[in-house]
């Protein structure tokens, strides 16, 4: 095992410089905000500083290391957003291995928050501090994100790592209590040497993939595997211009249907691709971030796709969005 746990980390250099410097000189802040898009290396680099931050006080970084990838180490609790399901908590994985419809995207419930407030009550076990880490926290609803405002008021001997696709995507009262690190796009370069060391270079001669990623390599993956899930059919009935106010319709029953609703938000990303390619018309793409937003409102995905190809029918027949 190397004894730089950032060398999986590539291109993003002013993270990992800031990340590294603050265990050297032992000026760990109690809170973090990981800002940047999704797939370019945040939650990659959270699990490096905590493998950094734990294995600066010991002489057994091998034994930290593996137990980190295991996934049990005592003094890490990760927390992702979560379905619910018959009782139970489902994180995306989970729910898509189960096969189960989703009809809104997960979230971190204030049940988590409240684990968390437990799992910080008790002192480290092994490492020199507890260490939380919470994957998209801009899916807390308010009351979730005010009992994580009080954690982090008083996290004691902790470093909480908040993970979200910019500061204005966060609550501002639990921006200000973090300290900031940004994540970029990849260059060229660094994306085809990620893709290629995760041994997804099939993801390089897909051009649909790549412009839709945009210097990200794990929303190249993503893309890559939905185009695989995807019917070849409906990608191109939906591709194409809507004829009428009912091809319109049906063409936002068939989505609904046949997509859960992460398909259906990675569809939003290939139909402004596709979109912008055949009509240049930023009021469709427009249009389209409206159809992202009142999905991720939890509004009903017949009816928001049926008004998106409606309007996008009117605008094609010179008719204002």
């Amino acid at each position: 095992m190397t004894n730089d746990p950032f060398a999986p980390l590539l291109g993003q250099p002013q993270a990992i410089e800031l990340l590294t410097q603050a265990v050297k000189q032992s000026r760990v802040a109690p809170a973090y905000l990981f800002v940047g898009p999704d797939g370019v290396g945040r939650s990659l680099a959270a699990r490096c500083f905590v493998e950094l931050l734990f294995s600066s006080q010991t002489r057994n970084i091998d034994t930290v290391q593996s137990r980190l990838r295991q996934g049990n180490h005592p003094d890490l609790w990760w927390v992702q957003p979560t379905y619910q399901f018959q009782g139970q908590r489902l994180t995306a994985k989970e729910a898509a291995e189960k096969k189960l419809k989703r009809k809104a995207p997960p979230v971190i419930r204030l049940e988590q928050i409240r684990e968390i407030t437990e799992f910080l009550g008790r002192p480290s076990l092994e490492a020199p501090r507890n260490v939380v880490v919470l994957e998209e926290a801009q899916t807390m609803a308010e009351a979730a994100a005010n009992a994580l405002l009080k954690t982090l008021e008083e996290p004691g001997q902790a470093t909480i790592i908040l993970i979200a696709p910019s500061s204005e995507s966060v609550l501002p009262t639990l921006v200000s209590r973090c300290q900031r690190i940004p994540f970029y796009r990849l260059d060229t370069q660094s994306l085809t040497q990620v893709l290629t060391q995760t041994n997804h270079t099939e993801i390089l001669q897909h051009q649909v993939a790549l412009r839709i990623a945009a210097g990200s390599p794990g929303s190249a993956i993503a893309s890559y595997e939905q185009l695989q899930i995807i019917p070849d059919n409906l990608l191109q009935d939906v591709t194409k211009a809507p004829s009428s106010y009912r091809h319109a319709l049906e063409l936002g029953k068939k989505i609904d249907q046949e997509l859960d609703t992460e398909a259906q938000l990675w569809l939003i990303d290939y139909l402004q691709q596709s979109y912008w390619q055949q009509w240049h018309q930023p009021g469709i793409i427009n249009q389209l971030e409206k159809t992202r937003k009142a999905l991720l409102c939890y509004a009903q995905p017949r009816l928001v796709w049926e008004c998106t190809f409606i309007a996008m029918f009117k605008a094609l027949n010179n008719q204002c969005l």
